[in-house]
């Protein structure tokens, strides 16, 4: 079976949540048998295609973009060309240039969808493209959403339940990066025994304004990892609040990253806003058996992190609580511990690579077979 996601990024072009997810359903569902190649656009010259972690990627001409949305001349014809020779269309939504590309390639697959996100920042041009999105959903075979908590939120995915899936993203922690003794060694001389740790690319939904507010006099340091769009304005913030207990260490290596999540005491991830619809590295924090700290948003993040089990949930956009539950949790290292064990469980439990890819394999020769969906991945999200 060959399979064509594309999505307006991709790895290692661009690092972000929707990115690793695409990496990991393709990764993964290579390794149950599934050929997959990734369409996606970069500015990089003279960049086609190339293997990459076991699937082939493609790369059509970023031209311009407009309010956030890729375009391309070239992907009309590279998409049309990619999509002629699969059996299954795997879509990442949202991406107004890719419904545009579904109808005028003319090519007629059965689709998937994951629908990753509502489109919650661009409010004034959403009116203009609601009526191709809905058609564009309404076209699909299947949509998948990657938690129940997002699909009882979001009044697009409400709209075409019907036709709605839940299957979580998973991560295979046999493929994570395991650091040297002198990378462990380096970040543990530089930043203590003790920290939190946020991981991602620093935008503007990630509550890092949030964060910052609510470091001021804390006895503990923060450590903030990744680079992104507000990076400057975060690093004024500190600077205003006359903050000394937090450290920006800008993008780095998957090893460094690594030997941060293990050597961590907790991870706090503060975003506030509905574009956070997961929390990949939330889920790697899971992974790495952290006690975690995040906000109610009415997404994956209270999927993955739930509270008194694996850690706080607390009032988005409020630093007071914010702080208290940081507090919390400093002071209590022996139910911080009992919280990352629980966090631990509940990742090999539900949030696996091979439970993800197996459950999408599933979905590719349902769609193949002309079967319903089947009764683990339906929207009532009961096997979660």
């Amino acid at each position: 079976m060959r399979v064509l996601h594309f999505f307006k990024t991709a790895l290692p072009d661009t690092m972000g949540g929707v990115e690793q997810g695409i990496d990991q359903i393709a990764r993964g569902t290579t390794k149950l048998g599934i050929t997959c190649n990734v369409l996606s656009l970069s500015r990089a010259p003279n960049l086609k295609t190339f293997p990459f972690n076991g699937y082939r990627r493609y790369c059509a001409n970023l031209d311009f973009e407009l309010a956030s949305t890729g375009f391309s001349y070239s992907a009309f014809g590279l998409y049309r060309q990619l999509a002629s020779q699969s059996d299954v269309i795997h879509y990442h939504f949202p991406w107004p240039f890719m419904d545009l590309v579904h109808f005028a390639a003319g090519v007629r697959k059965p689709a998937v969808v994951t629908y990753h996100s509502d489109i919650v920042r661009q409010t004034l041009l959403l009116p203009l493209y609601r009526p191709l999105m809905n058609r564009f959903l309404a076209d699909v075979d299947r949509v998948v959403a990657t938690s129940a908590n997002y699909l009882k939120t979001s009044d697009v995915l409400k709209r075409i339940e019907r036709k709605v899936s839940i299957i979580p993203f998973g991560i295979d922690q046999h493929t994570c990066v395991v650091p040297s003794s002198a990378t462990i060694a380096h970040w543990r001389n530089r930043l203590g025994p003790r920290f939190f740790l946020f991981v991602g690319v620093l935008r503007y939904y990630k509550g890092l304004h949030i964060l910052l507010e609510a470091l001021q006099g804390a006895p503990f340091p923060a450590v903030i990892v990744g680079s992104g769009p507000i990076e400057s304005a975060l690093k004024t913030q500190a600077t205003r609040l006359r903050l000394k207990n937090v450290h920006f260490l800008g993008f780095l290596p998957e090893e460094d990253k690594a030997a941060l999540f293990g050597l961590s005491y907790a991870i706090v991830f503060p975003s506030h806003l509905r574009s956070e619809a997961f929390g990949i590295s939330l889920l790697e924090g899971a992974m790495y058996g952290k006690p975690m700290i995040s906000s109610e948003i009415g997404t994956g993040t209270t999927f993955i992190n739930l509270d008194g089990i694996t850690g706080r949930v607390v009032p988005r956009g409020d630093a007071g609580a914010l702080r208290r539950a940081m507090d919390d949790l400093w002071a209590r290292p022996e139910d911080a511990a009992s919280m990352g064990e629980r966090a631990y469980d509940r990742y090999r439990q539900l949030f696996t690579s091979e439970k993800m890819s197996r459950s999408y394999v599933n979905m590719y020769d349902e769609l193949l077979s002309g079967a319903p969906a089947r009764a683990d991945v339906t929207a009532s999200g009961a096997a979660f």
